[in-house]
C-alpha cells in the first residue's frame, strides 16, 4: 500500500508544563525498600495504574502459581472482545458439556443451559466461575486451547517474561504461573476497560433471579465491600498457590494496583493489601494531564474518505508525586507513525504521547489512537477534491 501524506508533524511541538512529578531518581524518590508492607506474602507489588509507577515490591517478579487471579487475562481478552464487537453483553451462549464439568469455583452451569454474555461476566467477575470462563472462552476462540494460546500472545504483547498459562480459570496445571508484577501489568491494561469495574465492585447479585435454580453471587474479593474505594479485581486460592489477590482502588482521582500472593490466609492477604493501598494514598497523589479518549491531534490524510480523523489517547495519562513535593517541569511530546498506510481501523495506534521530565528522562509513554475508521477515498471523491483545490 501506498504510503500516506500526513499533514501533522511527525514530532508535536514540546509543551513545557508546571507539573509536580517524580524526576531523575534520588533518595527520596526511590521506592522504600526496607518498609515491609506485605511481611505475611511470597510476594507483593504496589503500582499507581496511569504511570506504572512503581511504589513497593517485594519479591514482585519470582515465578508463582496464580490461580484464579489468573482471570484478570481472561477477563482482559473477554473486555477486548466486547470492545471490538466479537461479543455482546446480550448475546445468549449455549453451555457446553466441557464448560459445565469444571470443578472449583463455579456458578453451576447446566450443560445445554443458555445465559447470556452479562450474566457469564458476572458469573467470572464476581463468584471466579470457572465454568462461566471457559463458557467465554469457548465462545471467544473456539475452544478453551485455542483461548489459552491467545492469553499466552496477550502475555507477549504486554512484555510478560515471567507468565505462561495452561487454562483460563487457574485451575492447578504444571508450567502455569505469573509473578506479582505481571499480574499488575496485566491489571493495568484490563482497567483500560473502565467498565469492567462495573462488574468487579458488585458485592453481591443474584443469577436465574426468580427462577427455581437462582443463584446467589457473593464477590470473593471482600475488600469491595470493606474497604472504601476498592471496586475489583480479582482473588485467587489453590493449596498450592495459597491466597493471591490483585486488587484495585481509586482515591482522590488517583488510581493503583495492589498484588499480594502466597498468603497463608485470607485475613493475611487483606490486610496485606489494605496495607499497600493505605500507603499510597497517605503518601502520593496524581495530577491527571489527559483523559482516556481526548483529542491530542490530528491526521490529514489526503487520499482517504474523510481527510481528517482524530487521533485520541488510548487510556489516561497522568504524573505522580509524593505528597508535598515541589513542582518540577515535564514536557510532552507527540511522536505519529511516519508510514501508515489504508485502510485505518479505528483504535489502530498512529503514535505515541511520551511524558518527560526536565532532563528529558521518560516518565510514561502512552498508546495514541484513532477515534475512528480512515477508508481508501473513492475516485469521485478524490476527482472532487482535486477539484476542490483547482478552485482555491
Amino acid at each position: 500500500m501506498r504510503r500516506l501524506v500526513l499533514l501533522t508533524s511527525i514530532i508535536f511541538s514540546v509543551l513545557i508544563l508546571p507539573l509536580t512529578v517524580f524526576g531523575e531518581e534520588n533518595e527520596e524518590d526511590k521506592v522504600d525498600e526496607e518498609l515491609n508492607m506485605a511481611p505475611d506474602t511470597q510476594s507483593a507489588i504496589l503500582i499507581e495504574r496511569d504511570t506504572g509507577k512503581l511504589l513497593f515490591d517485594k519479591n514482585a517478579h519470582e515465578k508463582l502459581p496464580p490461580a484464579s487471579m489468573t482471570k484478570v487475562m481472561t477477563l482482559l481478552l473477554i473486555m477486548e472482545a466486547l470492545d471490538e464487537g466479537k461479543i455482546d453483553k446480550d448475546e445468549t451462549i449455549r453451555i457446553s458439556e466441557r464448560a459445565a464439568s469444571m470443578g472449583g469455583s463455579q456458578i453451576f452451569l447446566e450443560a445445554g443451559e443458555e445465559m447470556t454474555v452479562h450474566d457469564l461476566l458476572k458469573g467470572v467477575a464476581i463468584a471466579s466461575g470457572n465454568d462461566a470462563s471457559v463458557a467465554l472462552a469457548e465462545r471467544i476462540a473456539g475452544s478453551e486451547k485455542a483461548f489459552v494460546e491467545q492469553m499466552n500472545e496477550k502475555a507477549k504483547t504486554l512484555e510478560l517474561e515471567n507468565t505462561q498459562f495452561q487454562n483460563a480459570t487457574g485451575l492447578p496445571a504444571d508450567n502455569h504461573y505469573s509473578t506479582a508484577h505481571d499480574m499488575a501489568i496485566m491489571a493495568k491494561a484490563l482497567l483500560k476497560y473502565q467498565s469492567v469495574t462495573d462488574y468487579t465492585s458488585i458485592y453481591e447479585d443474584y443469577l436465574r433471579k426468580g427462577e427455581e435454580n437462582e443463584f446467589w453471587l457473593v464477590n470473593t474479593n471482600k475488600l469491595v465491600k470493606f474497604y472504601p474505594g476498592v471496586d475489583g479485581l480479582k482473588t485467587g486460592y489453590t493449596n498450592e498457590a495459597k491466597y493471591c489477590l490483585t486488587a484495585t482502588a481509586e482515591n482522590d482521582n488517583m488510581r493503583v494496583i495492589a498484588v499480594v500472593m502466597g498468603a497463608d490466609t485470607t485475613k493475611e492477604r487483606n490486610a496485606n493489601i489494605s496495607s499497600m493501598l493505605d500507603y499510597a494514598f497517605n503518601h502520593f497523589e496524581t495530577k491527571n494531564l489527559y483523559e482516556k479518549g481526548e483529542t491530542i491531534t490530528a491526521l490529514e490524510l489526503l487520499k482517504a474518505e474523510d481527510e481528517s480523523i482524530d487521533v485520541v489517547t488510548s487510556e489516561s495519562v497522568s504524573t505522580i508525586h509524593r505528597k508535598g513535593e515541589e513542582d518540577k517541569d515535564v514536557s510532552v511530546s507527540v511522536n505519529m507513525k511516519s508510514d501508515l498506510s489504508l485502510p485505518i481501523q479505528q483504535g489502530d495506534q498512529v503514535g505515541e504521547l511520551v511524558i518527560k521530565n526536565k532532563d528529558g528522562k521518560p516518565l510514561s509513554k502512552t498508546s495514541l489512537i484513532v477515534e475512528n475508521d480512515a477508508q481508501k477515498a473513492s475516485y469521485l471523491t478524490l476527482f472532487k477534491r482535486t477539484m476542490r483545490h483547482m478552485v482555491n
